[in-house]
């Protein structure tokens, strides 16, 4: 199958018709349409298919148990009414490379996988990357039993209903210990590629980057009939929080993010009881980020303190600063300008990847593929399909690079 047919079969699954997003979330229907595409991907090829523990799903060309494999692919899973292309045009763009090599008559010296790894983007339990953070031992079996839904349903209830064994789970040591290098084909988050003139690029390093929980607690009381002055209304402490945040990241040539928001009892005639937000930050280095979330903090609590508002911040995830093997980057990098002598665009992100957790225990590296708007996370990221194209040839390139020697 071609690029453009395979994108075509799986573009319509999960879609929103409301928003022209997509809702392609771990462990509901649209994920498991998703997971049948990979699986019949894989055995038209003629590849060996398998789901490992963790629900990650893989299709080997050659033996597993040899050892030194190369490995590729992303994730199919989206944020609510995210984009088609973060994630799925790097799991399209493996077997179209697979396809191209094929087509080129090369000879494969190590084993070669291709990989979907669920639920990256954490949309339904609010932790990113939990089928790699599992296999990487970065998220333990406890802490996943504890992941629960917006309606209440624990990763375990969602996972056995899907039919997958919960109680499987765990780090997975001896896959990894088959992996001699993985490659993780992404669009770009981001407008680098538009603004140098290029079509691909490799990944530097991913920003270090966190999620925390502000939970505001103010005094539930009648929005008509309560007096200003004696309200301890949580929404004015969060408010001028969330503009805390977008002065502490522009200080600091950083980013952050209230994105999402719960509000008790979210009544329109009600002064809430409790507002809880979520922030996103990411900074370049560790310091700039701790300058920037600190800052937000001590924001928070001055503002909390003058309206009489409790206030309770909680980290519930981080990740440091990943920087991609130097080596497998530059070896990368000499693949791709081998032919044309250009230099390949070399570039930092700011959006975690399953590269990037995977990172501390074998050789990573990331290929971008052009963002011409630089929108991701909406409907309205998109990819050029002839920019899509060369990033399969550069994916192939590389692959045969690293397993056809």
């Amino acid at each position: 199958m071609t690029f453009h047919s395979m994108w075509a079969e799986l573009l319509p699954i999960g879609r929103s018709s409301a928003s022209g997003g997509y809702r392609r979330f771990a462990w509901t229907a649209a994920d498991a349409d998703c997971r049948a595409w990979f699986r019949e991907q894989a055995e038209a090829r003629g590849l060996a298919y398998e789901v490992d523990r963790n629900g990650n799903q893989w299709a080997w060309l050659g033996d597993p148990a040899a050892g030194n494999a190369v490995v590729t692919g992303s994730h199919l899973d989206s944020v609510p009414d995210g984009g088609a292309f973060d994630g799925p045009l790097g799991v399209v763009s493996s077997f179209a490379a697979l396809d191209e090599l094929r087509g080129r008559g090369v000879q494969f010296d190590k084993p070669l996988a291709l990989v979907n790894f669920g639920d990256e983007e954490g949309a339904r339990f609010g932790l990113a990357c939990v089928g790699s953070r599992l296999t990487a031992g970065q998220l333990t079996v406890e802490q996943a039993h504890r992941l629960t839904d917006g309606d209440g349903v624990t990763l375990p209830e969602a996972m056995e209903a899907a039919g997958y064994d919960p109680e499987a789970i765990g780090p997975d040591p001896e896959r990894l210990a088959r992996i001699g290098a993985f490659v993780e084909l992404h669009v770009e988050q981001g407008r680098a590629l538009d603004l140098s003139g290029d079509r691909v690029g490799v990944a530097s390093a991913i920003w270090p980057h966190g999620r925390w929980r502000f939970d505001f607690r103010g005094e539930a009381n009648h929005a008509g009939t309560t007096r200003l002055a004696d309200r301890r209304d949580p929404m004015l402490s969060y408010a001028e929080t969330v503009l805390a945040a977008r002065r502490e990241a522009e200080l600091a040539g950083a980013v952050a993010t209230f994105g999402k928001i719960s509000v008790e009892p979210n009544g329109v005639n009600a002064i809430p009881s409790l507002v809880r937000g979520w922030l996103d930050s990411r900074a370049a280095d560790q310091d700039t980020l701790d300058t920037v979330v600190g800052g937000i903090e001590k924001a928070a609590r001055e503002y909390a303190d003058v309206h009489g508002i409790d206030l309770d911040v909680v980290r519930e995830s981080f990740t440091p600063v990943v920087e991609f093997d130097h080596a497998l980057r530059d070896e990368l990098g000499r693949i791709l300008r081998k032919d044309t002598g250009l230099k390949v665009p070399v570039l930092g992100t700011g959006a975690g990847h399953d590269a990037g957790i995977l990172s501390g225990h074998i050789p990573t590296a990331m290929l971008f593929v052009r963002n011409p708007t630089g929108v991701s996370h909406s409907p309205a990221e998109f990819a050029a399909e002839d920019d899509c194209v060369a990033g399969v040839r550069a994916l192939a390139d590389v692959l045969e690079g690293l397993a056809c020697r």
